[in-house]
């Protein structure tokens, strides 16, 4: 009997989803994305070859595994085409084929990334920190019922005007508002319509295609982008994404039952971080040599994937991914960087906030009380030896089971996975999600 699992980050993104995602793509029949953008990065390592995927599923890097690009997804089709797949392609990897796209995912055009740059720049000192990839403004259009969609590309004079029609409206916020250049329709008009034939053969019902892979017998495997503490309901708003990012989106971003989900993992680092504004409770100085923050940002390579931002660094969040854990409905969590903690004397866990002077073991909801929460932190022994490339849990280290330990208790959720490296089989299984 086919069982289905969804792959969702638990904190502010970056989390490691795209190592677990391809881990887990060898018992998949096909690889759904359904949310998000190409402001998301999935780093794959495979021996001596690195893949930076930002639209493509992960399991693309396994032969024999379809993957889909779900409706609930914001679609810079230019990117995908050029920035992706050719460069996949060129690799050895055969894309074309096995890769289908919903025609109703919403196209990100020209005018889109123009509007998320012009806002970030007049927004000044309350800047949200966005990719200035258009990702907001597609979404916005999307609720407005002005957008154009995959399908449109197919129908070229009804795209025409539709375009023209959403243009204007946009040139006119760009110009009179921001007192920006407008954006040439003729431009966006011809990039488009050359690109709509070479993703033709790629247009698909996703949806139904899910379906059959279901009826047939065939595991889905459902990739997340960004991470719940981002996502634009339940996030730290108005420091969020564009898009939902928890596990019940994949229903609505892929065009499947929720009856057909039936196993959530949560991706958490053994530390958090996090890239852009926006409140960050356990927050740690990774300026100065020598101390927890600056090891977890050199030591982790914490730099976005997507901006080349360096990413905040703190320790683990136990309220945090409470909340997550709450919201996604979690079957269990995988917990990834671990070695990057190896050798520090001491470990902290924020296990509670301060919130004006009440106790609380729950992140609030909101960036406001976020920002006003003082964490209450508990210390355990660190470890001094290494973990990096280990693959049997009784081979971690006393102290480091210990911390993983207090970490299930804390959480209430059990830690079926820990990756100790980048590599596929740099990873302890302790309960594969695949399995009955």
């Amino acid at each position: 009997m086919a069982k289905n699992v969804i792959v969702v980050g638990t904190q502010w993104g970056d989390e490691g989803k795209g190592k677990i995602v391809d881990w887990l793509s060898d018992r998949a029949r096909g690889v759904v994305r359904f949310q998000g953008g190409h402001n998301a990065g999935h780093t794959i390592v495979v021996g001596n070859r690195v893949y930076t995927l930002n639209l493509v599923p992960a399991g693309i890097v396994h032969d024999g595994v379809d993957c889909f690009i779900g409706n609930g997804v914001v679609l810079d089709v230019h990117h995908l085409l050029f920035k992706e797949i050719e460069p996949l392609e060129a690799g050895g990897i055969a894309v074309r084929p096995r890769l289908k796209i919903s025609p109703g995912c919403v196209l990100i055009l020209g005018y889109h990334s123009a509007l998320d740059r012009a806002r970030e720049a007049k927004s000044a000192g309350a800047r949200i920190g966005t990719t200035g990839k258009g990702i907001g403004p597609a979404y916005e259009d999307k609720v407005a019922r002005r957008a154009l969609r995959v399908h449109d590309l197919f129908h070229p004079e009804r795209f025409a005007e539709k375009l023209r029609e959403t243009l204007d409206y946009h040139n006119f916020v760009l110009t009179r508002y921001f007192n920006t250049e407008a954006v040439d329709y003729a431009g966006v008009l011809a990039q488009a319509m050359a690109d709509a034939e070479r993703i033709r053969p790629m247009v698909a019902d996703v949806s139904a295609a899910l379906h059959a892979i279901n009826a047939a017998g065939g595991n889905l495997l459902f990739e997340g982008a960004q991470g719940t503490l981002l996502d634009v309901d339940h996030g730290t708003y108005p420091f969020v994404t564009s898009s939902n990012c928890v596990a019940g989106q994949a229903s609505a971003g892929s065009g499947i039952g929720a009856g057909m989900l039936h196993y959530v993992l949560g991706i958490t680092k053994a530390y958090c971080t996090r890239v852009g504004g926006g409140p960050f409770p356990s927050e740690l100085d990774i300026g100065m040599e020598g101390t927890p923050g600056h090891q977890m940002s050199q030591k982790g390579s914490e730099i976005g994937v997507v901006t080349g931002r360096k990413r905040r660094c703190g320790w683990f969040d136990v309220p945090a991914l409470k909340r997550s854990a709450r919201i996604n409905g979690l079957s269990g969590l995988c917990i990834t960087k671990l070695d990057v903690l190896d050798g520090l004397p001491e470990i902290s866990l924020c296990t509670g906030y301060r919130l004006r002077g009440e106790a609380v073991d729950l992140l609030p909801m909101g960036a406001d009380d976020v920002a006003a929460c003082e964490p209450i932190f508990e210390t355990m022994p660190g470890w001094t030896e290494s973990t990096r490339g280990l693959t049997s849990f009784g081979d971690l280290p006393r102290a480091a089971r210990a911390y993983l330990a207090r970490i299930e208790t804390l959480c209430e959720v059990p830690i079926d996975i820990v990756s100790t490296g980048p590599e596929r089989g740099e990873t302890i299984l302790r309960r594969h999600p695949f399995e009955p």
